[in-house]
């Protein structure tokens, strides 16, 4: 729903006095832009675009900023060690999304279904030596801090709140039945590839016949604008590489040619993570059904 100024009326779902406030004032800049037309009002939809793109990253962008501070600040031998404070600054950080009504019950779901889809695959992975985690923690599973699953619902949150932030809507969208399957060989074969072949240049080919013809229309202000769908996933799965760059930097955890020295995070792991887009996608899609685009290109 809009406003007569275009913005997406939130305030109705997100009272929050400071949001709201924020949204009148960006109304006003956005008619601003409309007056005056051009430049200023390309500039504006870029700025919009960016201003949507940091609200949908909030839980994410919290998650990052905690890794950075806690490395560089926090105190060592602390009693309470720097693993299990990042476990309880999320929780309380989600606490507080939800209490101030910035993030909704169904957005909260998906960080929970995420939390342990990637709790397991991290038991299992550092199980295989594929990363460790290097500091001392009471708050975890095996050699498993707690925080590990926020970092992967951050992925789940991120794609929620886009996802209605920008009005999502699609075109040639595979079956529902047809996207749960593709994500279900994706999480196995994370697994299995350890023990048999790795399929997933078998998996990115089906990923291709089933979304290639796909586009999202996403709406910055007034009218949606489109994309491949494929292409919005590698653009995600890209700065979630960079995230895992910082992640590493800042010791949250390492991958075995990092022990004895820092050096980037391959861009082979983007693979992973383009993998991992699909299944953070589809357990989205779940609670929110695609919807079409016919009227919008009527």
């Amino acid at each position: 729903m809009q406003g007569k100024s275009g913005m997406p009326t939130e305030t109705v779902k997100y009272p929050w006095w400071p949001y709201a406030l924020f949204v009148r004032r960006e109304a006003a800049l956005g008619q601003q832009a409309e007056h005056r037309g051009g430049v200023t009002l390309v500039g504006y939809e870029l700025l919009r675009f960016g201003l949507k793109q940091a609200w949908a990253c909030l839980f994410g962008g919290a998650m990052v900023a905690l890794l950075i501070a806690t490395w560089a600040w926090y105190p060592r031998g602390a009693a309470l060690a720097r693993y299990d404070f990042l476990v309880v600054a999320s929780v309380m950080i989600q606490l507080l999304l939800i209490a101030c009504r910035m993030e909704t019950y169904d957005e909260a779901k998906v960080i929970l279904m995420f939390h342990v889809v990637g709790t397991i695959m991290e038991i299992f992975k550092t199980h295989m030596g594929s990363w460790v985690y290097p500091e001392a923690s009471l708050l975890r599973i095996g050699s498993v801090p707690l925080f590990t699953g926020f970092m992967y619902a951050s992925i789940g949150s991120y794609i929620a709140r886009a996802w209605r932030l920008f009005d999502f809507h699609f075109t040639h969208h595979p079956p529902l039945w047809a996207t749960l399957v593709l994500s279900v060989a994706i999480y196995v074969n994370f697994f299995t590839h350890h023990y048999m072949a790795d399929v997933r240049w078998l998996i990115f080919a089906i990923i291709a016949l089933c979304f290639g013809r796909t586009w999202v229309h996403f709406r910055i202000w007034r009218q949606h604008r489109r994309m491949p769908l494929l292409v919005g996933f590698l653009l995600v799965a890209l700065f979630i590489w960079f995230a895992e760059n910082i992640g590493t930097i800042t010791n949250a955890w390492l991958y075995p040619n990092q022990k004895h020295g820092w050096s980037m995070v391959s861009l082979a792991k983007l693979g992973s993570w383009y993998m991992l887009m699909i299944i953070s996608y589809v357990m989205v899609s779940l609670i929110n059904p695609p919807k079409g685009a016919a009227r919008l290109l009527t």
